[in-house]
């Protein structure tokens, strides 16, 4: 990991949002990634109370040039959770102007989601966005959702609700797909060597990160050694 490398983990209802009850409830983490030296930074996963978000980057002299989402749902990019208005990535561009970084899978229901249209940009795996001189990998990890994506930093992955530190994100959702949640697991994850360390998108457990090596070897997702078998436990 270099010097320039600025990377912040922050828990809904407690380092912002604060008293709101669903956040608290959700424990959603939002990150905030970038380059110390030209003072960019990318935001994953805006929600609950975006001017605080903006105004942490504030003090600490960082200015937002994007956003990273790493799937369409509310409690992770706005919209209506159970009956719940969540400010997200809209509420957020009515304060700065910045791209939105997505997934091209799920360019749509991000915006049957929230709204917004002409700000979203449609990615690729393994396509990389840079904030100044810090390179930020996508990977599709679909299974969650269609365009689910993780973020590979510097030796850490963002992970969404891809892969918790215990378990993985739901596939009994709308569009979600067990199946391919396995091969995200087992497939398009193997890539990520065991030595990063893993940042996911809720606090299900009572460390915030974990190496992925200890990830793998603790969480019950990885114990199937087949499709067959992750199906039948999982599906």
């Amino acid at each position: 990991m270099t010097d320039r490398l600025y990377f912040r983990q922050l828990l809904s209802g407690h380092d912002f949002a604060a008293g709101d009850q669903v956040a608290e409830q959700m424990v959603n983490f939002t990150y905030l990634i970038g380059d110390r030296e030209t003072r960019e930074a990318l935001i994953v996963d805006p929600a609950y109370r975006v001017a605080e978000l903006l105004e942490t980057l504030e003090a600490d002299d960082m200015r937002p040039v994007g956003v990273l989402a790493t799937h369409f749902h509310a409690d992770h990019v706005g919209g209506d959770l159970f009956g719940h208005n969540i400010e997200g990535i809209a509420a957020l561009l009515d304060q700065v102007n910045v791209p939105i970084h997505v997934q091209a899978e799920e360019v749509e229901l991000v915006t049957e989601k929230t709204g917004v249209t002409s700000d979203l940009v449609a990615h690729h795996s393994s396509d990389i966005v840079r904030v100044g001189e810090v390179e930020v990998e996508l990977i599709h990890t679909p299974g969650h959702t269609p365009g689910s994506q993780c973020f590979l930093v510097e030796g850490r992955l963002v992970s969404g609700d891809t892969l918790f530190l215990d378990g993985c994100g739901r596939t009994d959702f709308p569009y979600s797909d067990p199946t391919q949640m396995y091969e995200s697991l087992t497939q398009r994850l193997a890539k990520v060597p065991d030595t990063a360390i893993l940042f996911p998108g809720h606090r299900y457990s009572p460390q915030a990160s974990r190496s992925m090596g200890e990830t793998r070897e603790k969480n019950f997702v990885f114990a199937p050694t087949s499709l067959e078998q992750w199906l039948g436990a999982f599906a």
